[in-house]
């Protein structure tokens, strides 16, 4: 994980997906939506991003441990 970019970004987008499933979780408030439509062409392309980065930091747990000095 050398882009320190990337690594930002898809954790950026991350965080703003797992503040909406908060949302969504204690006030059944779909964030996405209301900003971008239900499941508009729009949040469809925010919710796959989301998910495209959460499978990009799952990378982050293989080099847990490792020492980087």
């Amino acid at each position: 994980m050398g882009n320190k970019y990337l690594d930002g970004t898809a954790l950026t987008i991350a965080i703003i997906g797992a503040v909406n499933w908060g949302l969504i979780g204690l006030f059944r408030f779909d964030l996405v939506a209301f900003l971008f439509g239900d499941m508009s062409w729009l949040s469809r392309i925010v919710y796959v991003l989301v998910g495209i980065s959460g499978l990009y930091l799952v990378s982050f747990f293989l080099h847990l441990g490792d020492d980087e000095a």
